[in-house]
């Protein structure tokens, strides 16, 4: 037999979470690695470019909803959106890699009529992000990142739902302040929704409004944490936070306005 013969296309996909599951167009599972390759024959790439120079390289993967690891529900909720994919040959008899033919991550998924569509960015895909700043009124940082220096300690909670009605959640614990979790974050605890977490609008009281609506059903007594949020603005990182001094914003730098302005108007 030759060693064409052998050859067989394999994916490793690890998600945020830690979760990795390996997919291979062979027709019976393939251990690589330590870690076993399911069958998954519909799983098909698109033609992979490489080049040399900086141009970010991207590639398509489509398949259809035949793994139990990949699902619908799942797709959707966005637990496999940013996962880190490698693609690879391998040869099924041996199990050893043959050949290195991407590596990226997810970005946008499409439902199609025969599965589904997933879009690779590769890692050169990284320079295509901006390599300075641009100045705002609002602080660019993330509350309690390496440069807002906020000690988050003491603004995580855990809550337990007592009621869902669309976009709003209902807790068993008021907030500490008044819009605390505006602009934070819940993670879901448990249930068909654990594991992923949301951005919140809006906090009041007992009561927190959600960006979007849970992708799945949210039984009373599911548990949740709560991670305040800022609206990056220098009157709320001075006067609720006491972190002036690390705000990364220009709040009275003049903007475009300035120059519609004239004497008398």
């Amino acid at each position: 037999m030759s060693a064409l013969a052998c050859i067989a296309l394999c994916w490793r996909v690890e998600r945020r979470d830690g979760v990795a599951i390996g997919l291979t167009t062979h027709d019976r599972d393939l251990v690589i690695d330590g870690l076993v390759h399911r069958a998954a024959p519909g799983m098909t790439p698109s033609a992979i470019e490489r080049s040399a120079d900086l141009e970010a390289d991207t590639m398509d993967v489509r398949g259809a909803l035949t793994s139990a690891a990949i699902g619908e529900g799942d797709l959707l909720a966005g637990r496999w959106d940013g996962a880190r994919v490698r693609l690879f040959a391998a040869d099924w008899e041996s199990g050893a890699v043959i050949a290195e033919l991407g590596e990226g991550r997810i970005g946008a998924v499409e439902l199609t009529e025969q599965g589904f569509a997933a879009e690779l960015a590769g890692t050169g895909a990284a320079l295509d992000r901006p390599v300075v700043e641009e100045t705002s009124a609002e602080c660019r940082t993330e509350l309690g990142d390496r440069r807002c220096r906020v000690a988050m300690a003491g603004r995580r909670r855990f809550a337990r739902v007592l009621a869902v009605a669309e976009r709003v959640v209902t807790l068993d614990a008021v907030e500490p302040v008044a819009g605390a979790y505006a602009g934070g974050l819940l993670r879901w605890f448990g249930g068909q929704n654990g594991g992923l977490v949301q951005a919140i609008d809006a906090s009041a009281g007992a009561s927190v409004t959600l960006r979007g609506v849970p992708a799945f059903g949210v039984a009373a007594g599911t548990l949740v944490e709560l991670v305040e949020g800022c609206d990056k603005s220098f009157a709320t990182c001075g006067a609720r936070f006491g972190n002036a001094t690390n705000f990364r914003g220009e709040p009275h730098l003049p903007g475009i306005d300035l120059l519609t302005r004239y004497p008398g108007g």
